[in-house]
């Protein structure tokens, strides 16, 4: 018999399985894709040949097998996927709903693990090329010790600490290098990491595993339906969020109008900045209002995915309030004279290396909690998830955005998922390419706005030019 599995675009990869002349319908899978890598092969007994080994969660992939057995839908449920809820039918309503939850969440994920990396870059000027290596620690330090019993809260607040020693290790071995030295250090640090968890066995559960067979089937935070006084109070806290999140970028806005002090003692309103902040406003709360309606419907019929995004948006806002305030205090001052001239604080009597590693430190700590996100989001975590690539690409998002800019970096993660979902669907249309030519297209374009970008606003969209060096 033949089968044909069709994968589309959601946040779970939907299947067609036509079984001869008789179309079973839409379903979801269990399985959920990484949003930059491509999705691991799985085979279904007792048909072996079934498989998907370059799936992409955007762009739609066919796979044919020929399969003696047949695949009913509901056996593979209850023999292959015991623990699954996720083979029910989907309505292209709430496909779009499932999408907007999965964007939400890599966006949000993605802003976390910048956070860091503006805190180290932005703020401080240190040049780390390996952040990726704090979010490998962190992300298998929380599942290793979910699966030892350990409750999820503790297991992802032991996987910051351990990433922020990795930060200890790390400054106290690279943080006197000159700033040149410290970026190639940092990037052999972040591929020595995954190459060790490649090659090392890992005590998964009660059992030590090969790292290149990653780990599965760990906790995943409300991964269990709750009951209906639980739904709306989950709805109560996204509401809350929303609200909080509107107060937050009126008040941003509405700064700018406030008439500044120039040098020459005349009073004086920047209309350019003004008029930027009220375009990213009205971006940014579009894009919350389509989250907090995804949201509501995921939560009230619940989806997982759903009360994962609302554990990951309150804890992205809790690291951003308290940047907010660590920057504007005496220490994040102290912070951005190192990144412009480190001599000045050094005359003044600062410490400066202990301020470098406490900012590798805690921008490391951030990372190690994105780690722990990144995990849950995926299901199953392997080495080769942990690629420099998603270093480098948060690179973008920081640069993108304006570095030294906690708005900026969200703004910056925004910007890339919404490009990168975008060209994914309106690209193939326009450009005749296969899709190998069609990926390498895709980060042509990137670098060409990067260019331009550079040229036009160095500092980044948000960015201001005026405090930072090379404003001189």
């Amino acid at each position: 018999m033949l089968s044909e599995w069709e994968w589309g675009v959601g946040a779970q990869a939907k299947i067609t399985i036509p079984h001869s002349q008789d179309p079973v319908g839409q379903f979801s899978l269990l399985f959920d894709p990484s949003p930059l890598k491509p999705w691991f092969g799985v085979a279904f007994p007792p048909c072996n040949k079934l498989r998907a080994k370059s799936y992409c969660p955007l762009k739609r992939t066919k796979i044919k097998s020929n399969c003696n057995d047949g695949l009913d839908p509901l056996s593979i449920r209850q023999q292959y996927l015991p623990n699954s809820r996720f083979l029910i039918p989907h309505s292209p309503f709430q496909n779009m709903v499932d999408y907007l939850i999965f964007l939400a969440i890599s966006t949000a994920l993605f802003a976390l693990f910048a956070l860091g990396l503006n805190l180290q870059w932005g703020f401080t000027g240190l040049i780390n090329f390996g952040h990726v290596a704090f979010m490998t620690l962190g992300a298998y330090t929380t599942v290793l010790l979910s699966l030892r019993g350990v409750p999820l809260l503790v297991s992802a607040i032991a996987g910051a600490i351990v990433a922020a020693l990795l930060g200890l290790i790390i400054g106290f071995a690279t943080l006197r290098l000159r700033e040149d030295y410290l970026g190639i250090v940092t990037i052999g640090t972040g591929e020595l990491i995954r190459l060790v968890v490649n090659n090392q066995e890992l005590p998964v559960g009660d059992t030590w595993v090969s790292g290149a067979f990653g780990v599965q089937s760990y906790p995943i935070p409300l991964s269990t339906e709750p009951n209906l006084f639980v739904r709306f109070g989950m709805i109560g806290l996204l509401t809350l969020l929303a609200a909080v999140t509107f107060l937050t970028l009126w008040r941003w806005i509405r700064i700018t109008q406030v008439s500044r002090t120039t040098d020459l003692g005349k009073r004086t309103t920047s209309k350019q900045e003004f008029a930027s902040r009220l375009g990213v406003g009205i971006v940014l709360a579009v894009l919350a209002v389509a989250i907090y309606i995804s949201g509501v419907i995921g939560l009230y019929n619940y989806n997982p995915k759903a009360g994962l995004m609302l554990v990951l948006l309150l804890v992205l806002a809790l690291v951003y309030w308290r940047l907010e305030i660590l920057v504007r205090s005496p220490w994040g001052r102290i912070l951005k004279a190192i990144r412009e001239d480190e001599e000045i604080p050094k005359a003044l009597g600062k410490n400066v290396f202990w301020y470098k590693l406490q900012s590798l430190m805690l921008g490391g700590a951030i990372a190690g909690i994105a780690g722990a996100f990144f995990a849950w989001q995926l299901g199953a975590i392997y080495p080769d998830n942990f690629q420099p690539q998603i270093t480098f690409d948060t690179w973008i998002m920081v640069i993108l955005g304006g570095s030294g800019n906690n708005i900026g970096t969200i703004l910056g993660a925004v910007i890339f998922f919404a490009y990168d979902a975008l060209t994914r669907e309106v690209l193939p249309r326009i450009v005749p390419l296969d899709e190998a030519r069609l990926g390498a297209f895709r980060i042509m374009v990137i670098g060409l706005i990067l260019m331009v970008l550079m040229i036009w606003r160095p500092q980044g969209i948000l960015g201001k030019k005026e405090e930072l060096t090379l404003g001189k």
